[in-house]
């Protein structure tokens, strides 16, 4: 096979920067069009001179300079600018813009039910009926000929019995118990009443089997995966998105939903408590309360491919950009790029990073620290810093310079410790903040006195 002619294993490249034939030179000086550098055909060799300029843009002359000979072909390439790290802080600073409230006016007397009622309103809990009344008549036409089916039992339900089967749903969370049958048993020692004075539990099992929140008899679009519940997502995140505005501080972290079955999607995380399961993705303020969640269903949904990390920050915070915030990520979505682009919304983001993300200084990588010791470079309002207490630990902010102020450790010792790692420990431990929580923390130190 010819050298120069293209084939498998031989795919045509672009080279800039080759010396021209003599062919090429014939060309050139036989060409009429002085603006036309270099216009070659390369359907005959495997590598050809290109210009990667355009006579129509708008580069200006310091980013794409025209050869004076064929020896500076190369340095005719449009390159990105050069990221210029120094040890000056220069953080952009912007104010708070909004203010954390409900946009609502308190609904009835403000006690727990009323504010349930509120969430869940009577526009859903329709759809909820509606929908599980369409797939149980369904199912009842498909299977009601077999009189052993419990289908063949199947009233519809109403709004007042969906409300009661979400309330007993939620109290199997409070009380939990190996199977759904045994809330239903008369035994002493599973005699809860509670449920059975409600709903019967061959009730119960039947609109659980038949729950909906989608219609099945419209076509699922193939691409979306959560197809039968989107309904469910869109509908809490648009009523969080107008009942409530949060604080300043916001934190973005995934979450794991135990499942051990077959789904597509199902995912292994290792340092979670649920290690198979679904995977979420939630925006939420440091007391524990969800913003906004994503459910990620792999690589080929809208969120997935590359870039995967920044796509679920930015459609996290849509509607929550330009306002000022500061949300603060673990170093699976911090990067500089991303900083830049939250920048750009008027978002401050502080986390930590992973030292070989794209654009990260060298000088902080390759920085060898003692115990207590900090390095940090600043470049176009970005911080990157690296610090080392038991470990290396490098960061990322667009708020705090690298500051070391006095925080208190565990062991209650005043030690110093980087201004972003205080504000991104306080912020990001929302396990530590929740009730749940702190009794959970008050309970281990109980057990370690006694």
């Amino acid at each position: 096979m010819d050298r120069d002619q293209a084939g498998p294993s031989r795919p045509k490249r672009a080279c800039v920067g080759k010396f021209p034939n003599e062919r090429e030179i014939q060309l050139l000086l036989d060409s009429d069009e002085e603006d036309n550098l270099f216009d070659f055909d390369d359907s005959g060799s495997e590598c050809s001179v290109g210009i990667l300029c355009d006579e129509n843009s708008s580069e200006s002359e310091d980013e794409v300079e025209v050869p004076n000979s064929f020896d500076d072909v190369s340095n005719c390439v449009t390159r990105p600018p050069q990221i210029v790290w120094q040890d000056n802080p220069n953080l952009q600073q912007f104010p708070f813009t909004k203010q954390k409230q409900l946009l609502v006016p308190i609904p009835g007397e403000g006690n727990p039910y009323d504010f349930f009622r509120f969430l869940l309103d009577d526009t859903f809990l329709n759809l909820l009926v509606n929908e599980t009344n369409k797939y149980a008549e369904y199912e009842f036409l498909r299977l009601a000929a077999n009189p052993r089916s419990r289908i063949s039992l199947w009233k519809p339900v109403t709004p007042e019995e969906m409300l009661t089967f979400i309330g007993l749903t939620i109290h199997t969370g409070t009380i939990q118990l190996n199977r759904i049958n045994d809330y239903w048993k008369k035994h002493h020692l599973f005699n809860l009443t509670c449920f059975s004075n409600y709903m019967g539990r061959d009730r119960y099992l039947l609109i659980m089997r038949n729950l909906h929140f989608s219609d099945n008899s419209v076509d699922s679009n193939d691409s979306d995966r959560l197809f039968k519940i989107r309904p469910l997502i869109d509908y809490f995140n648009n009523k969080m998105n107008n009942v409530y505005y949060p604080g300043k501080e916001l934190s973005l972290d995934e979450s794991m939903v135990l499942w051990r079955g077959r789904l597509l999607f199902r995912q292994f995380i290792q340092n979670k408590r649920h290690k198979y399961g679904i995977k979420l993705y939630m925006l939420t303020e440091p007391n524990g309360i969800i913003i906004k969640f994503a459910v990620y269903t792999g690589a080929s949904d809208d969120l997935g491919g590359k870039g995967h990390a920044a796509n679920v920050v930015l459609h996290l915070m849509d509607e929550k950009l330009n306002t000022g915030h500061s949300i603060f990520m673990d170093n699976f979505y911090n990067s500089y790029d991303l900083a830049q682009k939250l920048l750009e919304k008027n978002t401050y983001c502080t986390g930590t990073l992973r030292a070989n993300r794209l654009n990260t200084p060298k000088d902080v990588v390759t920085a060898k620290l003692k115990v207590g010791e900090t390095v940090s470079k600043y470049s176009n309002n970005v911080m990157i810093g690296k610090w080392k207490d038991k470990r290396e630990v490098t960061y990322i902010s667009s708020e705090f310079e690298n500051d070391m102020v006095p925080t208190t450790n565990r062991k209650g010792r005043e030690t110093l410790k980087p201004l972003p790692i205080k504000q991104y420990n306080k912020f990001m431990s929302v396990a530590l903040t929740t009730p749940i929580g702190v009794m959970k923390v008050q309970k281990l130190k109980v057990e370690k006195k006694g």
